[in-house]
């Protein structure tokens, strides 16, 4: 299998975690639990938000098994392995003893429960037993266990359906092929979203956080599955990108009647199924679009796909340094959200270029890959 690239899913990606740092941003705003809150609520921030809530994380997953189907172009399941490890663990230790505690400090301090500078807090208390009842969080950088979980557990499945092209993923392609057949995927969302997520709420914690690790996980393999049936699905997401857009818009205006109706197992079970379906066709409007569009190169895309991971892990930690400061000023809504969006994108952008770029040691804290050559062939579509 040669090396391939679709610069498409690199925008997407790009473009997932952009949307990542205004939807943390519109969090000090809304209503719902964070872990500083402005001054003035905003309820009516809360519809936005809804939006983009639906299939912002299911995407990014789907992304990262794509990302998973090429890294196999150029490794065995052993290589990819440890390179899952270096990529995803080190950074992820890294974050939890330097990027996080301040996060949570801010969190203390704000709510009256420590009492004293950084340094007093820095590291006595900050590794003092787990977070919410102690202070040791991987809090934003949850994602990072989660996928590599799921990297790991898969890895030597996946090569198997690489090592027989045309018979693991037949029945995928057959459902591409008709307009409706992508429909099928949505069972198991569906069934899981009806039958566990009321019983398993959404922690972020890995252990016992069965509803999200058997729903990210899916849809990790689903981004494998999908790449791995060739132009079949590019050829299905193209083609009915207009459809699945006026679907996505219907279904989300239904969703948004569904949530005016009080909490009832009949409102539960017809929610699941219109959440699972809206997730899904935004989906798929998003890579249809975006492979008519955005499929060609481009120098900032280089820049970005480079910068998106430091980014990242660097963004929840200035976001809450900015918000503490400000969250008790009478400024309004748009004065905030500018200082918050300016202040966590332009204090990222000058800690990568001034900081991390020139200090090629650090390098494989934030998870950056050494520069080569030719820059088409790196493939960094999950972090």
């Amino acid at each position: 299998m040669q090396k391939l690239r679709r610069y498409d899913l690199d925008w997407l990606r790009v473009g997932v975690f952009a949307l990542l740092i205004f939807y943390h941003v519109g969090m000090f705003f809304v209503p719902w639990g964070w872990h500083l809150k402005n001054n003035v609520i905003y309820p009516e921030l809360r519809w936005p938000m809804l939006f983009v809530n639906q299939w912002r994380l299911p995407i990014l997953f789907l992304i990262s098994g794509m990302g998973t189907y090429y890294a196999y172009s150029f490794r065995s399941p052993a290589q990819y392995s440890w390179e899952r490890l270096r990529r995803l663990g080190i950074p992820l230790i890294f974050g939890m003893l330097l990027i996080v505690p301040p996060q949570v400090y801010l969190e203390r301090l704000a709510n009256g429960e420590f009492h004293g500078s950084y340094w007093s807090y820095f590291p006595s208390e900050a590794f003092s037993g787990i977070y919410p009842e102690g202070n040791l969080s991987w809090h934003h950088l949850w994602f990072l266990p989660y996928l590599l979980v799921y990297s790991l557990v898969m890895a030597w499945p996946f090569r198997r359906i690489i090592d027989r092209p045309g018979k693991g993923v037949s029945w995928v392609r057959a459902k591409l092929k008709s307009p409706w057949g992508w429909i099928v995927f949505i069972l198991p969302l569906y069934l899981m979203e009806a039958l566990l997520e009321p019983f398993f709420n959404v922690t972020h914690a890995l252990v016992g956080d069965w509803f999200a690790l058997l729903n990210f996980g899916t849809l990790f393999v689903y981004g494998f599955l999908l790449l791995a049936s060739g132009e079949d699905f590019w050829d299905n997401v193209t083609r009915y990108r207009r459809r699945n857009l006026m679907l996505g818009i219907g279904s989300f205006l239904v969703l948004a009647v569904i949530w005016q109706f009080e909490d009832s197992s009949l409102r539960h079970f017809t929610e699941a199924g219109f959440k699972v379906f809206n997730l899904w066709t935004w989906i798929f409007v998003l890579f249809g679009y975006s492979a008519v569009y955005l499929n060609k190169p481009s120098k900032w895309l280089r820049y970005f796909n480079r910068a998106v991971y430091p980014f990242y892990i660097l963004h929840q930690t200035l976001t809450l340094i900015i918000a503490y400061f400000i969250m008790d000023l009478n400024w309004g809504f748009w004065p905030k959200a500018f200082m918050l969006t300016f202040g966590t994108f332009g204090g990222c952008y000058l800690l990568y270029q001034l900081v991390i770029l020139p200090l090629p040691w650090l390098h494989p804290f934030f998870g950056l890959k050494k520069t080569v050559r030719d820059k088409t062939e790196r493939m960094p579509y999950s972090p």
